[in-house]
């Protein structure tokens, strides 16, 4: 059996390649995504970069929960993303739903002082502009897919 592939790697330990000549090559643009999913993931890092200086309090308990949140409209929107437009309607509306959670516990850690005006007020209006966007593609849906189509009232 030739061993040939393996005469053409770099010397390592453990077979690990650690030919970094590519480490310097311009790096591929991210995949595009979504535009609705694009901006909730911009309201994303915005959140991630308050919620590393909650209040302890807060960090752990409403933090943590719109943490989840974040996460979880996300995942919705990406499964909805890929869906055909019959088995999308209940993705957004759970998005709808938890993103109508979301500006709730916002709400609270404003109310109580771990979320500054400035902080509350730049998250409120991406979280509002995603609301309406996904408000106007539940609509979108539900005109194309009228109810007698998949089951609802």
């Amino acid at each position: 059996m030739s061993n040939s592939a393996e005469n053409t790697m770099p010397e390592t330990s453990h077979g690990i390649n650690n030919d970094n000549s590519n480490r310097n090559a311009p790096r591929s643009a991210p995949p595009r995504l979504l535009p609705l999913l694009q901006k909730t993931k911009d309201a994303y890092l915005l959140w991630y970069s308050y919620y590393q200086i909650l209040p302890k309090l807060h960090r752990h308990s409403l933090g943590q929960k719109v943490d989840t949140l974040f996460v979880e409209i996300i995942e919705m929107l990406a499964i909805a993303n890929f869906l055909i437009k019959e088995e999308k309607i209940p993705y957004v509306r759970v998005a709808i739903r938890k993103t109508d959670t979301l500006k709730i516990f916002l709400m609270m850690l404003w109310e109580t002082k771990s979320l500054d005006d400035k902080k509350y007020i730049a998250l409120s209006i991406k979280i509002d502009e995603i609301g309406k966007m996904l408000g106007g593609w539940n609509g979108q849906l539900t005109k194309q897919n009228p109810p007698a189509k998949w089951g609802g009232k």
